[in-house]
């Protein structure tokens, strides 16, 4: 659908009238999406494929997430539309207080590039197991996934329930103009600000899901060929453009050449002698980013910091995972997310230098560690801020449904994934009743309560 031909008023009025609150037609619109996977999964594979070469096991979990999110949903619904009944005062009572969580109208979802399907599609089960209805702003940067997007969500949703608008930033600039009811967006920093700022005009509610520079800390205890091979994989997978791929090391001293002489074994493990040939390794999604990428490396490589990897497809748009030694955090490769298959090594003593690293650095989407002690653990978890932490593993934690998935402060503002991205999308009403047949005077004037009853009543 074309800009000009968007009217906010159709896909609002569903939702101000009433239409979209009864359960039954939060679970039609489930349904709905649960057709659209079924018809479309490998159609879904190759659009992805074309966007990021991504091998069929990396894309079949962009719909394995949304199963997830799917049966989440069904299963819980009930539950979580049920208004909540909050305790009343003896002062106020025979009165009852409940929260309700109702739709907030219409909301604009703007997707990513880096996992163009899952991540645009996700809020919107929310959303629409909220009773909302929403216009969806796929990445132009991911073509045909954007396509499909548009094409199946107008063959399995009627019109004034979700829309579709493709296009690149004017497109975007266009929505953004309109007083939505909610604004998820899930991107960069960068243009967070800008979606926050257009947001800000009309006082709409935001959802930034965003990034940063998730460092992994290794110390003394961790598995070290454990550790290499979920490293490299949280690395490798998507070719690095994950928001909580684990973005740098901070590995103490004596672990340092045992752990490098084993996540390079684990490399030729996962993708042969020459990564660049491998059918298990995404592409980066564009020549701009590639850029971006193959500029840093080649900064390194001068530099001689490359530990292994370093090699590069400018014609296949590909980076062999790459592990560079860095001594400095103000070396180019620890200015910003790196979002590419390049893992900064630095070297602390202990727990503590690191944690003085990972302070200096705004507040991360993801916080990982291997190894240490549970005291360790708890110091991490009691000293530092992030949009969420993993011991002993990475990216895994986005992939349980009922935990709320969200950054803090430059990483991200909100929260959604189960029962946490059903309110995001909703507002929680306050509802007091009170009957007529209980009416003291004695909270009409003239007053004559006495002051220190009317605390002791009142406490």
């Amino acid at each position: 659908m074309r800009p000009e031909n968007f009217s906010l008023s159709t896909l609002r009025n569903p939702v101000i009238t009433g239409q979209t609150r009864p359960e039954a037609w939060r679970r039609l619109q489930l349904k709905r999406f649960k057709k659209l996977l079924e018809k479309h999964e490998n159609e879904i594979l190759g659009s992805l494929a074309k966007d990021l070469g991504k091998p069929p096991t990396e894309a079949i979990f962009e719909v394995i997430a949304l199963w997830q999110e799917l049966k989440l949903a069904e299963k819980k619904l009930n539950n979580w539309m049920r208004p909540q009944e909050v305790k009343v005062p003896l002062s106020l009572k025979p009165g009852k207080a409940l929260i309700t969580l109702e739709p907030l109208g219409c909301v604009l979802i703007i997707g990513p590039w880096n996992y163009p399907f899952s991540l645009t599609l996700q809020p919107l089960i929310s959303a629409l197991a909220a009773g909302n209805t929403a216009v969806l702003k796929p990445s132009e940067h991911a073509p045909a996934t954007s396509a499909l997007i548009n094409k199946i969500i107008s063959e399995h949703f009627p019109p004034d329930t979700v829309q579709v608008f493709e296009g690149a930033a004017e497109t975007g600039a266009y929505l953004l103009e309109k007083p939505f009811d909610h604004i998820f967006f899930t991107g960069g920093g960068t243009i967070g600000k800008k979606v926050m700022a257009a947001a800000a005009k009309h006082l709409t509610p935001i959802t930034l899901e965003l990034g940063g520079k998730s460092p992994a800390i290794v110390l003394e205890g961790a598995d070290l060929e454990v550790t290499a091979k979920r490293l490299m994989w949280g690395k490798g997978l998507n070719a690095g453009q994950t928001c909580i791929a684990p973005d740098h090391l901070l590995v103490q001293e004596n672990l340092k050449e045992p752990l490098l002489i084993a996540m390079k074994r684990v490399l030729s493990t996962f993708y042969g002698q020459d990564p660049l040939k491998s059918p298990d390794l995404a592409r980066i999604v564009n020549p701009i980013q590639f850029k971006r990428l193959q500029n840093l490396l080649e900064q390194a490589t001068q530099k001689g910091q490359v530990l292994f990897g370093g090699n590069f497809d400018t014609t296949q748009l590909r980076i062999s995972p790459t592990l560079i030694e860095v001594n400095d955090i103000q070396d180019p490769l620890m200015q910003e997310e790196l979002f590419g298959p390049l893992m900064p090594m630095i070297t602390i003593t202990n727990l503590e230098a690191a944690l003085n690293k990972v302070r200096k650095q705004p507040r991360p989407l993801a916080l990982y560690m291997f190894g240490g002690t549970e005291k360790d653990q708890q110091k991490l978890l009691n000293t530092t801020s992030s949009g969420s932490i993993c011991f002993n593993d990475v990216v895994m934690q986005a992939g349980i449904p009922e935990l709320p998935f969200g950054g803090v402060g430059p990483s991200g503002v909100g929260k959604y994934h189960g029962l946490a991205g059903f309110e995001t999308f909703s507002h929680k009403k306050s509802v007091f009743k009170r009957p007529f047949w209980l009416d003291l005077d004695l909270r009409y004037p003239p007053y004559r309560l006495d002051l220190g009853f009317l605390k002791k009543l009142l406490n």
